[in-house]
């Protein structure tokens, strides 16, 4: 089984090449995708640099910043493994957590989330984990996921799941839209918790508060629409 590690990337100079290592460095049998949204702080050159060391990595350039969303969908387009997991390019999530997740996949789940509440992690903005918890509350009353943490990065699913919907997100409503297009086609979503560092707007943390907004909304649209 092959896995599809497709990475959105926006002015990460700082982390793109230790987040390359450590997933490179995995066990596992898998290809790397990066696709930079326009980045403007260095990262683009750093990228260029890194294909060249590592075989498994390819990386696409966007050419007008579009966001997160568009930058996955990009991604997918060009997947080739059996199955797809999202990581982001700064140093929140460890790859070190794939193989609990794959640990579900090789059990027969289709979709499994990485929880950072059943993970019992702290969160360095409390207004961001209430947010999560009402984002996963609203997503749980209209499509029954029964999940903790919809807004996580980590989704890794299998590539029928990906080829079976349609995603038409630009930016940080992937996951609700991914959510929500993946229960309405019957798929169960299964958990597992992760370990979580979280990192300050300083550092570069990017999601802002009106990107709950738009989660929420995507959760209301994609009920009653493709």
């Amino acid at each position: 089984m092959k896995l599809s590690v497709v990475i959105p990337c926006y002015n990460e100079k700082d982390t793109i090449r230790e987040i390359v290592k450590r997933v490179n460095a995995l066990n596992i049998n898998k290809e790397i995708i990066i696709v930079d949204n326009v980045s403007y702080d260095g990262t683009r050159e750093i990228l260029k640099e890194l294909v060249s060391q590592y075989a498994n990595l390819r990386v696409f350039f966007h050419r007008k910043h579009k966001g997160k969303g568009a930058a996955l969908r990009t991604g997918f387009k060009y997947v080739d493994g059996d199955v797809v997991v999202v990581q982001d390019a700064d140093l929140e999530y460890s790859p070190q957590e794939f193989n609990k997740l794959l640990k579900q996949i090789d059990n027969g789940a289709m979709i499994v989330y990485g929880s950072r509440i059943k993970g019992r992690n702290k969160m360095m903005y409390f207004q961001y984990y209430l947010g999560n918890i009402l984002v996963s509350l609203i997503a749980n009353i209209l499509y029954l996921p029964l999940v903790t943490d919809v807004l996580t990065c980590y989704k890794m699913f299998r590539k029928e799941v990906l080829d079976s919907i349609n995603l038409r997100c630009f930016g940080f409503e992937f996951c609700t839209e991914f959510t929500a297009k993946v229960r309405k086609k019957g798929y169960k979503i299964c958990e597992v918790p992760i370990k979580y560092n979280p990192r300050s707007y300083e550092e570069g943390k990017k999601i802002k508060k009106k990107d709950g907004v738009i989660a929420i909304w995507s959760l209301l649209k994609y009920r009653f629409v493709d």
